[in-house]
């Protein structure tokens, strides 16, 4: 009779990829520029710091990886916070989410300025949708 496994978790595989050991990249699905996961300022890489595009992969905390929906999230706009950090926002182009991430110290500053200097409205977000952040 075959062995059964114990009740509960299944111990994980292998994984090619391990995020977080220096040399490790991701490539853009913005730009398909090879991105290290590594940069300076925050823990967690999440964009590109070319075209700042990301993808959508955390679902509630930056870094947890549990998001569903792995669509193409592109930068719409900027934001800063009261101790002068900025934070770029971002919106899902599969699902339509909005989240706010972090900028990292290699950013591609022109396109930062680009996005900041663009104005609200227009056909890619609804206003609305920034003012439920």
């Amino acid at each position: 009779m075959p062995r059964r496994k114990p009740a509960g978790r299944r111990p994980q595989r292998r994984k090619d990829v391990r995020h977080g050991e220096p040399g490790d990249a991701f490539r853009c699905v913005g730009c398909r520029l090879d991105v290290p996961v590594h940069a300076p300022g925050t823990a967690h890489r999440n964009h590109c710091p070319n075209c700042l595009t990301s993808r959508h992969v955390d679902h509630r905390v930056p870094g947890d990886r549990r998001a569903a929906c792995r669509g193409r999230m592109a930068p719409v706009s900027v934001t800063v916070r009261d101790d002068g950090e900025w934070l770029i926002i971002h919106h899902c182009q599969s699902c339509g989410e909005l989240s706010a991430n972090r900028i990292a110290g290699d950013d591609n500053a022109l396109v930062l300025l680009r996005i900041a200097m663009r104005p609200l409205s227009g056909d890619r977000l609804r206003t609305g949708a920034l003012l439920a952040l």
